[in-house]
Order: C-alpha cells, then sequence, then structure tokens
C-alpha cells in the first residue's frame, strides 16, 4: 500500500462515529428494548424484563467497544500503510456483517426477532462506509 489512504480513513472514522453513535443509542433505546421484550413475553414481571434489557444492554455495549476498537486499530494500520490493514479491515467487516445479520434475525424463545427492529438496524449502520472503506483499501492494492 503506497501513500495515505485518506478517503478510506475518512470511511472509518465515520464508521467508529457511527459505531459509538448505534452504542450510545442502546441506553436512549432502553424503553422500546423494554416494550419489545414485554410483548414477546407477557408473563414475565417487570424484574426479569429489566434483566432481559441489562443483558442486552451488557452486550451491545462490548460489541461497541470492540468494534469501535477495530476501526481505530485499522484506522491506524492503514494509515501507517501496514500491508495487512486491508485483510484486517476485511475480517472486521465480516465480522461486523455476521453479527449485524445476527441482530436482525436471531429468533428469541418465543418465536420473535429477540432484539428490538430499531436496535438491530443500527447494527448496521457501520457496515455502510466499512464495505467501501474495505473496497478503496483493496482497489489501493491491486
Amino acid at each position: 500500500m503506497t501513500g495515505k489512504p485518506r478517503g478510506a480513513l475518512a470511511l472509518m472514522y465515520g464508521g467508529a462515529a457511527l459505531t459509538v453513535f448505534a452504542t450510545l443509542f442502546v441506553f436512549i433505546g432502553r424503553d422500546g428494548l423494554a416494550e419489545h421484550l414485554s410483548t414477546g413475553y407477557p408473563a414475565l414481571g417487570p424484574g426479569k424484563i429489566d434483566e432481559g434489557v441489562t443483558l442486552y444492554t451488557v452486550i451491545l455495549c462490548v460489541v461497541g467497544a470492540l468494534g469501535l476498537l477495530g476501526w481505530l486499530g485499522a484506522a491506524g494500520a492503514a494509515r501507517a500503510g501496514k500491508g495487512w490493514a486491508r485483510w484486517a479491515a476485511a475480517g472486521l467487516f465480516a465480522v461486523a456483517l455476521c453479527f449485524a445479520v445476527a441482530a436482525l434475525t436471531v429468533r428469541d424463545t418465543n418465536g420473535e426477532v429477540g432484539l428490538a427492529p430499531l436496535l438491530g438496524w443500527l447494527q448496521v449502520l457501520p457496515l455502510i462506509p466499512g464495505l467501501v472503506a474495505v473496497v478503496l483499501l483493496w482497489r489501493r492494492a491491486g
């Protein structure tokens, strides 16, 4: 890789910002998540619903933190001109894609999608700049 991949770097930092947004939105969307869970499990009391909301919040925050580290690591490698940066970015994109698909499609024991749809779709947002950044990094390498 020669030179600094400015476009890819800008997209990576944009993707990092979207990851932070999606992660922080978990706290704003807690009521929607609680409603989603209580609709799917009407027999559960508020304590159990709150446990489910807390579990989803922790999972999404851990994934968001790991995603942010991935963005920053890949951007740092790309900025330094490391040849393996494109492989790292592609691998991280694949992992993020799998997580986003799971967030949108994995069904809970009640047959409904486990994660509230809005929170699931927010996991897709960072994939858009991620895909373009990966393409740009590979085009520069070729």
